[in-house]
């Protein structure tokens, strides 16, 4: 063997060397202040990068995360049980909870981007909640992976947290149908990684295994549950701007807005949130709703007053058109009604199945000034 060939390969693996036990030191220095800077740099790294929930890019980083986290479990319960027979693997095996958590992390974080969008908080704060504790919870479970009824429980939701929006947008449709195909799919890919230690790991009997599942199983019936409640956000769907207006009416390819000219220390108004009626006038409900591209949807604007004597909103109308996916900027639409009374009313979005996709709080006070100032803007 020459042994100038051998040089430059021995150099490079002594490099690999020292740089590992580099890393290995940061480590463990700074190992309490990495959970907070995980969690930091991920969500605002998910915050930037997770662009548009139908977007292949996203779900394919989404996917590869999902795929490795499983592996880590199985890796993290081989290493365990002494199977690893790779010199490689063994090696870093030190390493396998960190890198569970990572992924578990990544895909955490990236679900509550894309639920945060798509969730009506006075419906859908039960899930949200849920992701965000976990989120939070996962930058400090890395001892606590070891336990396979919690990893089960974690990774299931995992996927079904990724299937119940990517099955959508495969096949544009959105109904009972592909929620369950979603739901079935977390749950087949769960049950799947935890067969294979099932099948390789002898400690894991058989009654073991329908332990450890169980928790897993819990979850599937009780997200079954929440699914008919509508606690779980209507993803991919997502209201990504909802208004009401004094007028609104379609010019070319833009909608052109019209709402009571802002005082001048009101900068950031576009819109009547503050309603000021005239007898005749018309108030109109604009959104735009998101849509993964070809998708077709129902949707309906349910009108609601409060009716202070009886201490309950009360559904006055409820007026719906379809969306169309594909816009960045969402589907655009509006309803009006005329002939309202003054008083605190909201507007409930919604899809026809009757999930909530935001809510739009304004107030109508009646006023006898009709020589008011408006401005315009396009949508």
């Amino acid at each position: 063997m020459n042994l100038k060939k051998l040089q430059p390969i021995e150099k490079l693996s002594n490099k690999l060397q020292t740089n590992y036990k580099k890393g290995l030191k940061f480590y463990q220095r700074y190992q309490k202040y990495l959970p907070i800077i995980g969690f930091f740099g991920g969500f605002t790294w998910d915050s930037f990068t997770l662009t548009r929930i139908d977007r292949l890019s996203d779900n394919i980083i989404l996917f590869f995360y999902l795929m490795l986290a499983g592996g880590g479990i199985i890796l993290l319960q081989f290493s365990q049980n002494n199977l690893l027979k790779k010199n490689w693997l063994i090696k870093y095996q030190d390493w396998y909870p960190m890198a569970l958590q990572f992924f578990l992390g990544g895909l955490f974080s990236g679900y509550v981007v894309f639920y945060f969008q798509s969730a009506a908080l006075t419906k859908n704060w039960l899930f949200l909640g849920l992701l965000i504790i976990l989120l939070v919870s996962n930058e400090f479970l890395e001892k606590r992976l070891n336990n396979l009824y919690l990893t089960s429980a974690l990774y299931f939701l995992a996927a079904f947290s990724f299937f119940i929006f990517f099955i959508p947008v495969v096949f544009k449709k959105m109904n009972v149908f592909t929620f369950f195909l979603g739901a079935f799919s977390g749950l087949f890919i769960a049950v799947g990684c935890l067969f294979i230690l099932y099948k390789k790991v002898d400690s894991i009997t058989r009654n073991k295994f329908i332990k450890i599942m169980l928790p897993a199983v819990i979850l599937f019936f009780f997200l079954i549950f929440s699914y008919f409640k509508n606690w779980i956000p209507p993803v991919p769907l997502s209201l990504k701007y909802g208004a009401i207006y004094h007028h609104v009416k379609k010019q070319d390819s833009k909608y052109q807005l019209k709402f009571e000219k802002p005082r001048w220390y009101q900068f950031t108004k576009k819109s009547d949130k503050t309603y000021h009626y005239v007898k005749g006038d018309t108030v109109f409900c604009f959104a735009s709703i998101f849509a993964p591209t070809k998708l077709t949807k129902g949707c309906y604007h349910q009108w609601q007053k409060y009716f202070p004597n009886r201490r309950e909103w009360i559904t006055t109308d409820s007026l719906g058109y379809k969306i169309t996916g594909g816009r960045d900027g969402g589907y655009r639409g509006y309803t009006y009604k005329k002939n309202v009374s003054p008083g605190d009313w909201r507007i409930d979005v919604k899809i026809e199945d009757g999930a909530t996709l935001g809510r739009i709080n304004f107030k109508i006070i009646r006023t006898k000034n009709t020589n008011r100032e408006f401005k315009t803007i396009y949508q």
